[in-house]
């Protein structure tokens, strides 16, 4: 990403969650991994997104269980409005980090470039306690349990991808 070490006030480092839709999961992960880099003093060295593959509820809030999980843990998804994943993001971004397998390969099937394709990663896989599962259940057809569940498994996988990212985002510009 040479634009981002050109300019300073650019993030040293661009990452998008994607899920389906982008209302329940997807957010979530965005949400944790920014408040962790603001946490930490380098909110300004990562620009943290998200996207569905799908455009169902582009323009969409984040479903309302979502943000009431998110409220439960102390995180603030308020301000999120659903978007549709663009294959023209692809050169921008560092990392593309799908909450499934199904999504996986639908971004990597729109990926321009092997080096593009290659970006994309499933969540879980950050976490070694965790990569067997590989996917982050979709909560949209289940419970407030679901939600819960869905948010315990994106806090610790997106906890382990910070500790791997933070010590360059210290170190880059």
């Amino acid at each position: 990403m040479a634009a981002a070490r050109e300019h300073p006030e650019a993030p040293a480092f661009r990452v998008s969650f994607v899920c389906a839709g982008n209302i329940c999961r997807s957010p979530m992960a965005e949400v944790v991994m920014r408040n962790l880099a603001e946490r930490a003093g380098l909110g300004e060295r990562i620009a943290v997104e998200s996207a569905g593959t799908g455009d169902w509820h582009v323009g969409e809030h984040a479903d309302p269980r979502a943000l009431e999980a998110l409220r439960r843990r102390g995180y603030d998804g308020e301000t999120h409005r659903a978007r549709q994943f663009d294959p023209a993001d692809f050169p921008r971004l560092d990392l593309v980090v799908a909450l499934d397998r199904p999504q996986a390969r639908v971004l990597r099937s729109q990926a321009p470039t092997a080096d593009d394709s290659a970006k994309v990663q499933l969540l879980l896989s950050f976490d070694p306690t965790l990569a067997a599962h590989q996917d982050v259940p979709d909560p949209y057809y289940s419970d407030d349990a679901a939600f819960d569940l869905a948010l315990d498994l994106v806090e610790r996988s997106t906890a382990s991808l910070f500790r791997q990212l933070a010590p360059a985002l210290r170190t880059a510009g």
